[in-house]
């Protein structure tokens, strides 16, 4: 990508879960890309512009040589097929439905419970002197546990989560898990479950998380 004009960029925040996804996709296929600061929660609110770019004002939207894409997993997948690069989806096709499959629980149940419940409430409240609301802690804690055991029954004791390889569903889950750790009972529920426990350390190693600052102690 050494043209500047065809060059990746992402709209949005590098704290955001799904921008961290899309980046993460970019830096596993070995593309450089630019971060362009977009934050729905800003006081001024989105630049008026930024409609164009996602009529739902979300983020992240993202733009490649003049293709405009927003929705996580239309951008991940146009990252993987039009790059050169390791493949980020199993070549067979149970493989490919079970990374799927892995991806739909993470974006359906434990983006909820790993990063709002768990890691909001215990973590980013506190930090912001609001107290715990110790009953949606637990709620989201059973929820993520539920979600723990689903995605480690699935990966069947593979190194990934759908396989001998990395995939997608991998990065889809990492960022969540990241914050769920940061907080002492999301650790404590991850170290609960082996599996995943392994594979986190697998992934903290990755240079393309240590590059966005993910796994820090």
């Amino acid at each position: 990508m050494d043209d500047a004009a065809a060059r990746p960029r992402v709209f949005g925040t590098p704290d955001s879960v799904y921008v961290r996804i899309v980046r993460l996709t970019l830096m596993e296929k070995g593309v450089d890309h630019d971060l362009v600061p977009v934050d729905p929660f800003a006081a001024e609110g989105l630049p008026p512009a930024y409609g164009e770019r996602h009529p739902f004002g979300r983020i992240p939207a993202f733009e490649h040589d003049g293709f405009r894409l927003y929705e996580t997993g239309a951008i991940t997948r146009y990252v993987d097929e039009a790059f050169a690069g390791p493949s980020l989806l199993p070549d067979t096709m149970q493989a490919r439905a079970r990374a799927n499959q892995i991806i739909s629980i993470a974006d359906s149940y434990a983006y909820r419970a790993l990063v709002w419940g768990v890691y909001v409430e215990r973590v980013e409240k506190p930090a912001e002197g609001q107290g715990v609301d110790a009953a949606r802690l637990a709620g989201a804690l059973n929820e993520a546990r539920l979600c723990l055991a689903a995605i480690e029954a699935l990966m069947a004791g593979a190194p990934f989560l759908a396989g001998n390889e990395l995939s997608l569903a991998d990065l889809y889950l990492a960022p969540m898990a990241d914050y769920c750790r940061q907080a002492p009972e999301g650790a404590a529920l991850l170290a609960a479950h082996p599996g995943l426990a392994a594979w986190w350390a697998r992934m903290a190693a990755r240079p393309s998380l240590t590059q966005l600052g993910l796994a820090a102690p």
